[in-house]
């Protein structure tokens, strides 16, 4: 028997819930309200970073600023991509050496959302100045707030929540703006390839090296031979004058002899 009660009840329960439920919609369906965006001049700023790829393993990434900052990135996505020399590389294809660049492009764009909200029905009782309850269209009581200095549209006319009498039929309009702010964010990576490393190869130069060649010494005319005197005179008078002498020698010595 308890039970069988405890089941009428849920049952009741269950109707005045789907019944309020109803209720509301209907309600808020008396509602006609009216969104509109109104957006402002964008404004765009660009960040620019860069670094130099210092290790990576996996998806761990570390990166070394140009300010000496050391950045650490794990788990870097298997969708993030570098653009380099035109391929897109993904995290396994990065190298020790290899240099990045990040560039951010921040867009700001201002809007005003403006909401407009109408409302018609027939003024059931007003608690001035903050609400009023209105009869709807479809016959339901609907209590609304009244904003300060809100006014309300009675036959063409403008009157505050004082002004309100029951039984009037009313429009009322609230028009809410609402100032935002829209960021987008946009980031671009590319990066150039590390410099090869030099080899233990052997390098050949070539050398450049100027021939000497033989220097060849200019040929000294020779001296001219004398030409043999003419033989002009004979032996003759030199024999004459060695005898003249050998005379004279042992004059001399004669002399000599004498005197010792």
């Amino acid at each position: 028997m308890n039970s069988l009660r405890f089941s009428q009840k849920l049952t009741h329960l269950l109707a005045a819930g789907t019944a309020c439920l109803f209720l509301a919609i209907a309600v808020n369906a008396q509602v006609q309200t009216e969104t509109t965006t109104t957006h402002g001049p964008a404004t765009r700023t660009a960040k620019v970073e860069r670094g130099e790829v210092v290790y990576v393993s996996g998806n761990d990434l570390v990166v070394k600023k140009d300010d000496g900052t050391i950045v650490h990135l794990p788990n870097v996505s298997e969708s993030a991509r570098v653009t380099v020399d035109g391929q897109q590389l993904g995290i396994h294809d990065l190298k020790p050496g290899m240099k990045l660049q990040r560039t951010t492009i921040t867009t700001t764009t201002p809007r005003i959302v403006k909401t407009v909200q109408t409302v018609t029905g027939t003024v059931w009782h007003v608690n001035p100045p903050r609400s009023v309850v209105l009869t709807l269209e479809d016959g339901t009581n609907q209590q609304f707030e009244i904003p300060n200095g809100q006014k309300i549209t009675v036959n063409g006319q403008l009157k505050d929540a004082w002004g309100l009498k029951k039984g009037m039929k009313v429009s009322a309009t609230k028009v809410v703006e609402t100032p935002e702010t829209l960021v987008s964010h946009e980031t671009r990576v590319s990066g150039t390839m590390p410099v090869a490393p030099p080899t233990d190869e052997p390098i050949f130069f070539a050398m450049l090296v100027q021939p000497v060649y033989p220097t060849v010494a200019a040929a000294t005319p020779a001296a001219p031979t004398p030409a043999a005197l003419p033989q002009t005179g004979s032996m003759l008078p030199l024999l004459g004058l060695l005898g003249v002498l050998a005379v004279w020698s042992s004059l001399a010595l004669r002399t000599i002899r004498v005197n010792g």
